[in-house]
């Protein structure tokens, strides 16, 4: 029979991968038993945790008091005071990291670039008083517009070294989406580019920013730097406001602004740190607020064990600088931990399915984080890809973004790990600043499609509407049982709405919005937002489910679940696939893929209507952008900002393709 709660079955996954003896012996935390008793101290006696864990952080006044907490509000290292910065560049120049690579940079025409450690602190240094000069100072907002460059880790660093809070608004932004996040913020500095490379293209980034620019009073200057060059893209520069980067870093030379950025000041653990803007079911984007030590603590903890990071690493994150695993693992923690980062500007897939693996081989990356929606397309291009270039430098895989099917994560373990890389299957928001639940390498066995154990600080429930507890096996809400370091702490000038949609859905405690389970091990498997949990005939179906089921078929390469509204369901449940190279997609297909769901999961959750699309509307970042996959399944136009969508001609096929 079928089970009567699909989230409750959801995954039976009986696999387990435990990591090799070898990875073991030189891990950070080589055993279940070492984990448990971290995270029982971090628990238990957390601010004998935390001073053991920052010890290398730099601290210009030590904290007093570990944490105060007044719903919704909270203060962790109070009394404290650093300058982040510190602990992410000068602390390095004393040692063998001086010389050592930061940041290892590729562009997408194929130019490259290496900062080390040294080389990178001059350009904070130098960007740092160049902003002084333009009359930024401690607590003023500076947006960030811009691609894929060392100069935008440099435009971070540098905002943070004065104390003056960044909000970086990702380069494929429309005009419209940069202006409100401006005004929302109330920049008073914007740094962009000419332009950015994407695809063999160019996205004309200033000429966007000046749309934006004719509607953002709070603008006095922006910053351009030359990355595409005069011939490729026309810039309009406005006298007075605008000015090229190499001519403003120019302009700095010895005086009260270069010291003050030398001996930078020391600001509040509390102090702002950056507003990162993420979606909203209203439609209106959340300006979600970070403060400095508690960010920089979470970071930088969940960097070192959940990477297992050595000095020797070559590290590759390959998100966006504009969301927030960019800011947390590109920029923040890896930097503070001292690592070699790699930066890559272009789409993985140009000029073909083989850069994305080229740059392992080229760079020799050891350690690679990566969204599963990237790893669904490049099983779809095909094997033959990873099989040309030698990955044999990975020892560990990481995944980000949403959760990861059984059948992409043995992929990716078969593939691209040769099944000799452990994979760290990780689960956090850009609310939660750092991660919050993995599988730590050499520590505890993976189950493909769990996103493992709690980190440290990290105390995690599964509960029904009303707060009360799950069954292990029971499907319920994912929430965070108390405040932790890196958390957000409110959502820029709207309390109340942090209020409302985080603490005021469950009394007490912080409700992610993601529906999850805890299983016999005590691993947590997540299913995905609530909003995408439906209703069927009295079913309960999550969609992550759905997907998970219809990739695992051979002739799929990735699927997306939504509901549409039905008067005798409640929700009818529309799935949009893409097939394979070779596959053809057709009645036949159809059923197949409805018998495939029967199995997998039971008939009742079969799909009332399967529909074949050459592409799924995605972000820049690779999310698939499943509201408006639920407007075209209700028959409906598309609402809200499309302004993240990579490609409108999506929606435009999807619209005018009739079900067969």
């Amino acid at each position: 029979m079928p089970p009567t709660d699909s989230i409750e079955s959801l995954l039976k996954e009986e696999r387990r991968f435990h990591p090799d003896p070898t990875f073991v012996r030189h891990a950070r935390v080589g055993s279940h038993h070492a984990y448990a008793a971290m995270h029982k101290q971090s628990l238990d006696e957390p601010e004998i945790f935390w001073r053991e864990q920052t010890v290398d952080l730099v601290w210009r006044t030590p904290w007093k008091t570990f944490s105060e907490w007044k719903l919704p509000h909270a203060k962790f290292f109070v009394g404290a005071t650093l300058n982040l910065t510190e602990s992410c560049l000068d602390r390095h120049l004393t040692t063998s990291r001086r010389t050592k690579a930061a940041l290892v940079w590729e562009g997408e025409p194929g130019d490259s670039r290496t900062l080390t450690y040294f080389e990178l602190h001059r350009e904070v240094v130098r960007a740092a008083a160049a902003l002084t000069d333009l009359g930024v100072k401690a607590g003023d907002r500076v947006a960030i517009y811009m691609g894929m460059v060392p100069e935008v880790v440099v435009a971070m660093l540098a905002c943070a070294r004065l104390g003056a809070p960044h909000s970086v608004v990702f380069a494929g932004f429309s005009a419209e989406a940069l202006r409100d996040r401006i005004n929302d913020c109330g920049a008073k500095v914007l740094l962009t580019q000419d332009g950015a490379w994407r695809r063999g293209s160019v996205v004309p980034l200033k000429a966007m920013a000046d749309v934006a620019l004719q509607q953002t009073p709070t603008v006095e200057k922006v910053v351009v730097l030359r990355r595409i060059g005069r011939g490729e893209t026309q810039v309009v520069m406005k006298h007075g406001r605008d000015v090229w980067w190499d001519d403003w870093l120019s302009r700095v030379g010895p005086g009260p602004s270069l010291d003050h950025a030398k001996a930078p000041p020391a600001f509040d653990a509390e102090h702002p740190l950056f507003v990162l803007y993420t979606s909203g079911s209203t439609g209106k984007p959340k300006g979600v607020l970070h403060t400095t030590a508690g960010y920089l603590a979470g970071v930088h903890v969940t960097t070192k064990y959940v990477f297992d990071l050595r000095d020797d690493d070559t590290y590759w994150c390959t998100a966006d600088i504009g969301w927030v695993t960019g800011h947390s693992y590109i920029v923040y923690g890896p930097l503070s931990c001292g690592a070699t980062c790699v930066m890559f500007e272009g789409a993985p897939n140009f000029p073909d399915w083989g850069r994305f693996w080229s740059v392992i081989e080229r760079h020799g990356v050891t350690v690679l984080y990566t969204a599963p929606t990237a790893i669904r397309a490049f099983i779809r291009a095909g094997d033959e890809w990873p099989a040309r270039y030698d990955l044999s430098s990975l020892r560990l895989l990481g995944s980000v973004g949403e959760p990861i099917n059984p059948e992409a994560w043995m992929w990716y373990h078969r593939v691209v790990g040769k099944e000799r890389c452990p994979i760290v299957d990780t689960w956090w928001q850009t609310e939660t600043g750092s991660i919050m639940l993995a599988t730590l390498p050499g520590a505890v066995f993976a189950k493909p499609g769990s996103t493992g154990l709690p980190l440290f600080g990290v105390e995690v429930g599964v509960v029904k509407d009303r707060g009360e507890d799950c069954s292990p096996g029971e499907g319920g809400k994912l929430v965070v049982k108390r405040p932790w370091p890196s958390m957000a702490r409110t959502l820029w000038k709207d309390d109340d709405r942090y209020l409302k949609t985080y603490w005021d859905v469950i009394p007490n405690v912080y409700f992610t919005g993601d529906g999850a389970r805890r299983d016999e091990d005590d691993y947590l498997w997540v299913v995905g937002r609530i909003d995408d949990v439906l209703n069927v005939a009295g079913h309960r179906i999550g969609t992550a489910e759905i997907e998970s089921a219809l990739v695992s078929h051979p002739s799929v390469a990735e699927a997306a679940a939504v509901g549409r509204p039905d008067e005798l369901k409640g929700h009818a449940l529309v799935v949009f696939v893409t097939v394979k190279a070779g596959q053809k997609a057709g009645k036949e297909l159809k059923e197949a893929l409805a018998a495939h769901i029967d199995k997998e999961i039971g008939k009742f959750a079969r799909p009332d209507s399967i529909r074949f699309t050459d592409a799924l509307p995605k972000t820049r970042s690779g999310k698939i952008m499943r509201r408006l996959l639920k407007d075209i399944a209700a028959g409906g136009e598309t609402q809200g900002d499309t302004s993240t969508l990579e490609d409108l001609g999506v929606l435009a096929k999807l619209r005018a393709t009739e079900e067969d």
